[in-house]
């Protein structure tokens, strides 16, 4: 092993690596070449093709038979011009990943010969086995059928010879086996609830979106040190390594020069992103050695999912042509930061105003700040769900540990805001407002642009910042498929915004003019969303301590955060919207517990393998040649002289087997651990078994094989060490 470290090291470092030639022409020349977008579209379809797929896209509307076949045929018509030689149905099944299946175009024509064919069928839906794929009890494995049918919504692309089309994946039985549909239901139903609400400021407002620009961090390690790693190339992170004495500790890397083999690698992924309609438009190194950003700009959110699981996709594929292997764990190395998924969110109407902006007169700020209001109401009502949409394997490792935003799930705001909510919250009730009220009231909302020019500090450590025009839920992780959260989020607003307009409709029956009872009803929600409200440290423990005091959880094990998916109030959450079924909620909550269970007994079992094969031996080998060593000194000087020799010697052979004795010992009891655990029937209690009983294993036995790296001889160590696997050359 310790020959095939230095192999890997040589390798690593005497690999000429050739420069990636960007291509000379501006991106606005090239942007999104490979995507049949609405200008492609109206060169390929005819005038009532392209009129039925505009009307699906904008407003939702069905798409007949015939002109999906006169769709189909002028998207193949532009595939086959772009080298396509096949297609796919692209979609995302509940496996963290995205899945697709390609057929050729060609088929036999009526005389035998072979033509390219590509009907309106085919491209409307497909069978894919629906068994293999995780369903959490929806679907038996004899039960193999399921489909994938289009999504207009987000446009078809090519990469390589492939069309791609992007599509939601359905049970046999009509239930979500993916994460676009319920995405793509959550977002109507705010889309609905948004206007509804529009209309008391906005008669022209008729469609509200909501928009997602993702930032995506992520390490970068070279690959020969990678396939030398056997822990991160099966399990995404580095089970064992001790820090290295240079890391994140000058704070040098943030924001440093990228390096010229990095930015080889960006310059790539970019260009071919650029050529996909992603709008990537920032990067930069981030906090840790080797660690780095993008982020694009702001989409609809649908197809900002989709952009955001593609990119990471694409970046796994080019990292090869640079000699990089990506690392997408939420905590790929022990001691330094981990990586997140920064999920900006906002939403817009069809007249283009950004509902999370002041604007420029009452109404329009009275407007902001009731979707202000109804955010913050939303994300304390369901912060458990919340919580809950970002808990991971992964993300156990990072939340809260002063580098991410903590379990607890709170919202910034600002000095400013804050104080004007405060404000705002003086009478609380039905109570009328008296013409002074009003006329301060008034004042207050006209003062609110003039108010956000100056708020431009960021809470860092908040899960959950509104940033000016938009709010940063930091707390997902940078694996994480960005729908999760973003089903959780969507729908906490869009049941709100239809609570509100209930509540400002009662008061309006009563009599109560309608800015009046838009404000009574938001200084009742001011008061009751208070407690989620937080402008302080997050990381620090004197807000746990007032975090429990306002009646808010800190869950930190995930399993443990999955409940919130099945509690009565966020079943009703989903299902009185048409999220999702209660059946469909329960069988990813199931996956979820399984997926935990098989994340930590890979880890374990990769933990036993490298400590037991190859850690251990050759500690015991470099401990044999040290006995050898001691035996020497004893012959050659005799007992008096010996001991005073030795001494550092017989020290170092003490330690070697105190930590080999300890880890031996328990990997025996993780292995027995394991045993018992997987021999639970109950899936909960399963994942639960691993979460308190073997997780906590990896860490013990960590620590011990850490000291004996800093133990046994370089040349022995079999391992590549994080002062190798950090620093790119």
């Amino acid at each position: 092993m310790a020959a095939i470290r230095f192999s890997a090291l040589a390798t690593a470092f005497e690999r000429e690596i050739k420069p990636y030639s960007k291509p000379k022409a501006p991106v606005s020349e090239y942007f999104g070449c490979n995507v049949f977008d609405k200008k492609k579209m109206k060169k390929y379809l005819s005038n009532e093709a392209y009129t039925h797929v505009l009307g699906a896209i904008e407003q939702g509307t069905r798409i007949d038979r015939k002109i999906a076949d006169q769709i189909a045929s002028g998207m193949k018509a532009w595939a086959v011009e772009m080298g396509a030689t096949h297609y796919t149905h692209w979609f995302q099944p509940l496996t963290e990943s995205t899945a697709e299946k390609h057929d050729a175009f060609i088929d036999f024509a009526d005389d035998g010969q072979v033509i390219e064919s590509f009907s309106g069928k085919l491209l409307a839906q497909q069978e894919p086995d629906a068994s293999s794929f995780p369903s959490g009890g929806i679907r038996n494995t004899f039960e193999a059928r399921g489909y994938t049918a289009w999504d207009p919504s987000s446009p078809a692309f090519v990469i390589g010879n492939t069309l791609s089309i992007p599509t939601i994946f359905v049970s046999y039985t009509g239930e979500a086996l993916d994460n676009k549909t319920p995405l793509l239901k959550a977002l109507h139903a705010v889309d609905k609830a948004a206007v509804d609400v529009c209309q008391y400021f906005d008669k022209d407002v008729n469609k509200v979106i909501a928009t997602l620009g993702v930032e995506q961090e992520y390490f970068l390690i070279d690959e020969a040190l990678y396939n030398a790693r056997p822990d991160i190339v099966l399990t995404g992170r580095s089970l064992m390594g001790h820090a290295s004495a240079k890391d994140q500790q000058l704070e040098d890397h943030y924001f440093g020069s990228i390096p010229e083999r990095v930015t080889a690698f960006i310059d790539e992924f970019e260009t071919e992103a650029y050529k996909l309609g992603i709008p990537v438009k920032t990067r930069h190194d981030e906090v840790a050695p080797n660690q780095f950003e993008c982020a694009p700009i702001f989409e609809e959110c649908n197809l900002a999912v989709d952009h955001n699981v593609l990119l990471m996709d694409m970046m796994r594929r080019i990292a090869r042509h640079h000699k990089f292997a990506v690392l997408h764990h939420e905590k790929p190395f022990n001691h330094i930061n981990g990586s997140g998924k920064h999920c900006n969110w906002a939403l817009a109407t069809n007249t283009g105003v950004n509902l999370f902006s002041p604007g420029k007169n009452p109404k329009s700020n009275l407007q902001f700040l009731t979707f202000l209001v109804n955010t913050l109401k939303a994300v304390h009502k369901h912060a458990d769900l919340l919580r809950a949409s970002v808990a991971s394997p992964g993300n156990a490792h990072r939340l809260g540990a002063n580098e991410a935003p903590p379990a607890i799930i709170s919202a910034f705001i600002g000095k400013q805001l804050t104080d004007m909510l405060n404000a705002l919250e003086k009478k609380v009730g039905n109570e009328k407002m008296s013409p002074n009220e009003k006329t301060e009231l008034k004042l207050n909302v006209i003062k609110v642009p003039s108010i956000l020019l100056d708020n431009t500090d960021r809470n860092r450590t908040s899960p959950f910042a509104f940033t000016g025009n938009k709010f940063e839920f930091r707390a997902v992780g940078s694996s994480a498929s960005p729908a999760v959260s973003m089903i959780a989020l969507n729908s906490a607003m869009a049941e709100q915004l239809k609570e509100f307009k209930k509540d400002v409709d009662k008061l309006i029956e009563k009599d109560v003019k309608k800015d009046e009872a838009i404000f009574q009803v938001l200084r009742k929600y001011i008061t009751e969303s208070k407690p989620i409200r937080f402008e302080g440290n997050n990381y620090s423990d004197e807000w746990k301590k007032e975090a429990k005091k306002r009646g808010l959880t800190n869950i930190s094990n995930p399993v443990e955060a999955f409940d919130a998916y099945l509690t009565p109030k966020s079943k009703k959450l989903f299902t009185s919207l048409d999220v999702m079924t209660d059946r469909e909620n329960e069988a990813r909550t199931h996956i979820r517990w399984d997926y935990y269970t098989k994340r930590v007994q890979i880890e374990a079992r990769v933990m036993g393998d490298l400590v037991m094969n190859h850690v251990v031996p050759v500690a015991i080998r470099y401990q044999s040649e040290l006995i050898a060593n001691v035996k020497g000194l004893k012959e050659l000087f005799g007992d008096k002289e010996y001991k005073e020799l030795a001494g550092a010697r017989l020290e170092l052979i003490k330690n070697i087997s105190y930590h080999v004795s300890y880890i031996k010992a328990k990997v025996s009891e993780m292995i027995e651990a394991r045993k018992v655990a997987n021999k639970i029937e109950n899936e909960r209690e399963k994942a639960m078994e691993y979460a308190t009983k073997i997780f906590c294993y990896l860490d013990d036995i960590r620590y011990h094989v850490d000291k004996l790296e800093l133990i046994v001889d370089d040349e022995y160590w079999p391992l590549p060490k994080y002062r190798e696997l950090l620093f790119i050359r």
